[in-house]
């Protein structure tokens, strides 16, 4: 029989009733699957009882799992309310999704800010494409990402707007006579790169795609390699080797989205949108290249 009860296997299993599974309590819980299961696995051999039993293609409690949750609430409340009337306060995590595009510039603003206005806060972060990042704040993994909105109808709140921009290697010229323009661009799924084929090829240009990467550094690359020419969202100045070609097809604006998980504390919330819109406000007269992402599916 287990001497003691692990407080946090204790809240796993609470979430487990509360959420309704195990993925979603994982997600609730900012864990993997496998370590929630762990928790599960280590109640179980500590108390020498089955705690789950398979019930289609989920889990249900057994009538001792029901009994053992009985005793986590109580168990956890007790705990809860005494951290309470000492005035600890339980530790806080945020933890911040961003797409490559925002990660140099608006992502420090945002931890900044995040720092100021919740000093005992951890911050943890996630740099990824937009549809993993979409789909992480929608599992509750991810508190709010931030990504880049090029069709407009990827959700959450728009904050700002990046010039879309045509980069390449200062020795790169434009084919004449509306010939093949070779374009480096992020793999598909990519919003970007559908306006940029969809740009050139309204003006009469023939395109072949030179060059492509999931990474903004590996686009960069390329571009700098001369295989071709990159649209990229920018604010700021041109990125290190690199001019703008301004006789290529004008593109127009992308947005930049703040996502947010359904719970989330809306001080949180108003601090990350006030952030980044204040960000973008002040960067949007300059042009510098913050990168590219795909768009939610």
């Amino acid at each position: 029989m287990a001497t003691s009860l692990e407080l946090d296997h204790l809240r796993t299993l609470v979430a487990i009733a509360e959420c309704g599974g195990f993925s979603k309590a994982a997600a609730a819980l900012h864990i993997s699957q496998p370590a929630l299961s762990q928790h599960v696995r280590l109640l179980e051999r500590g108390l020498k009882r089955k705690l789950f039993v398979k019930d289609g293609r989920g889990m249900r409690f057994t009538p001792e799992g029901e009994r053992v949750l009985s005793e986590a609430r109580q168990i956890l409340a007790v705990h809860d309310e005494a951290l309470a009337r000492l005035r600890v306060r339980p530790e806080q995590t945020i933890v911040v999704g961003s797409s490559e595009h925002s990660a140099e510039q608006l992502l420090p603003e945002l931890i900044r800010a995040l720092n100021a206005a919740f000093p005992g806060a951890q911050t943890r972060f996630e740099i990824g494409r937009s549809t993993q990042l979409a789909d992480s704040v929608a599992k509750g993994v991810v508190d709010f990402a931030v990504i880049l909105a090029s069709r407009g109808n990827e959700g959450g709140r728009e904050i700002g707007r990046f010039p879309l921009s045509w980069w390449a290697s200062p020795d790169w010229q434009p084919p004449a006579e509306r010939d093949s323009v070779p374009l480096v661009a992020f793999e598909e799924p990519c919003a970007l790169r559908e306006r940029a084929l969809a740009a050139l090829s309204t003006e009469g240009y023939r395109v072949t795609v030179a060059g492509q990467s999931t990474t903004l550094e590996g686009v960069l690359a390329g571009v700098r390699a001369g295989l071709g020419v990159a649209l990229l969202p920018s604010i700021g100045g041109a990125p290190a080797g690199l001019v703008a070609r301004d006789e290529l097809p004008a593109v127009g604006t992308a947005g930049v989205n703040l996502l947010a998980r359904q719970g989330l504390d809306p001080e949180v919330e108003l601090t990350a949108l006030e952030a980044g819109e204040a960000f973008l406000a002040a960067a949007g007269t300059g042009r510098r290249v913050i990168g590219g992402d795909e768009v939610p599916r």
